[in-house]
């Protein structure tokens, strides 16, 4: 008799159908060694993760730099937005490990507990960038609904950022408690979280749904009627001031841009992920591995396109960038501003130099045409002309 314990029925994980476990791994169908091998993941998605390194680190880097440390005033938005560049920072620093992982042919070489910390980190910025950009859309909301009221102050801020975190933290511990790396003996490579043993797939299914539910489908609910709530109350707010109609018309556009952008990065990963888990729970296999990993690159891209929107929103960020690099200081800019102001004087003041100036000129041309007058005279007299 084999010694692997054959399964009733194939389970699927994103495209790979088990046919096959023991105690030290498992064997994948003929389908799932395709994809496994197929250049879509060992090499179209390392790339596009490369992309999103050399793009995202230093953009994100410098977004918490200006935030933290260039911005004397720490407004809500700021905090919030500083909070959403750390967690993209946080995803981005691992993903040099995940890049080698594709390269290398989906083997993962690094052992189990990096496999789990990486997984963390994916899902745990995915789900505090969706958290953070619907507290980011209510703060928004709240400043153009309600701007004589009482705004959020910067301790209550940092107090909702910190329960984010916290919350994120907590829902991102189910990942340490079953296998993420997993032994695939007809390939002979260890998969990082694209393979799960059939005796543990029960857990990941109810976790995934409740996942995709609390961080994904609640904040895009508070997202749109959010960004519905602040148009409204921005076409309600009638003013006949140019300016005010640009800054309108700014904050539509930007609202527009970033509810597309949640819904372009977010919305498609997120879908198959419940969608996968959804089936698999009701035994029925599903093959679109390849149509995960499209979505799946997505979703990593916003992490390097919301420092672009940094830029767009906020003028202070815009500015502070800008004389960063430039290699300006605050201070060396302001003093170029003051040096490149024309001087002003009082009424009073620009009369008296005036009549100085003009007095101080008279006395000048007196002396000299007496000096002139006193030469040619004298000149005269030795000639004899006079």
């Amino acid at each position: 008799m084999d010694s692997r314990a054959r399964v009733s029925t194939d389970v699927l994980f994103f495209g790979f159908n088990v046919v096959g476990e023991n105690k030290q791994g498992v064997n994948v169908t003929d389908n799932s060694v395709t994809a496994l091998r197929c250049d879509l993941t060992t090499v179209f998605l390392p790339l596009v993760y490369i992309i999103v390194y050399v793009v995202g680190l230093p953009t994100n880097a410098m977004a918490i730099w200006v935030f933290l440390f260039r911005m004397k005033k720490k407004h809500p938005a700021s905090i919030l937005l500083a909070n959403l560049a750390l967690a993209d920072l946080l995803f981005i620093i691992w993903l040099p490990l995940k890049i080698h992982y594709h390269f290398n042919n989906n083997n993962w070489i690094f052992g189990e507990p990096l496999c789990k910390v990486l997984m963390v980190f994916f899902y745990g910025n995915m789900y505090c960038s969706t958290i953070f950009i619907a507290c980011i859309s209510v703060q928004r909301y709240w400043a153009v609904a309600h701007p004589f009221s009482q705004k959020m102050d910067k301790r209550l801020t940092v107090c909702v950022s910190v329960c984010v975190w916290i919350v994120v933290w907590i829902m991102t511990i189910p990942l340490y408690l079953y296998d993420q790396t997993v032994k695939v003996e007809n390939l002979n490579i260890t998969t990082c979280h694209d393979v799960i043993r059939p005796s543990q797939l029960s857990f990941p299914v109810g976790y995934f749904l409740t996942m995709g539910i609390v961080g994904y489908v609640v904040p895009c609910l508070v997202c749109i009627v959010a960004y519905l709530l602040t148009f409204r109350s921005l076409r309600k707010s009638a003013t006949d001031s140019s300016s005010s109609n640009s800054n309108k018309k700014k904050a539509i556009i930007l609202m527009v841009i970033v509810l597309v952008m949640f819904l372009v990065c977010f919305t498609p990963s997120n879908i198959m992920l419940m969608v996968h888990y959804a089936r698999v729970s009701a035994t029925i296999l599903n093959n679109g591995y390849k149509i995960y990993i499209i979505t799946l690159c997505l979703g990593s891209l916003n992490s390097c396109l919301d420092p672009f929107v940094y830029y767009f929103i906020s003028d202070e960020f815009r500015e502070h960038v800008k004389n960063t690099l430039k290699c300006r200081s605050e201070r060396s800019a302001k003093q170029m501003k003051v040096s490149f102001k024309p001087l002003k004087f009082s009424k009073k003041s620009s009369t008296s130099d005036s009549t100085h100036t003009q007095s101080t000129t008279y006395t000048s041309d007196s002396s000299h045409t007496q000096s002139n007058t006193c030469t040619s005279d004298s000149a005269l007299n030795k000639s004899g002309t006079c």
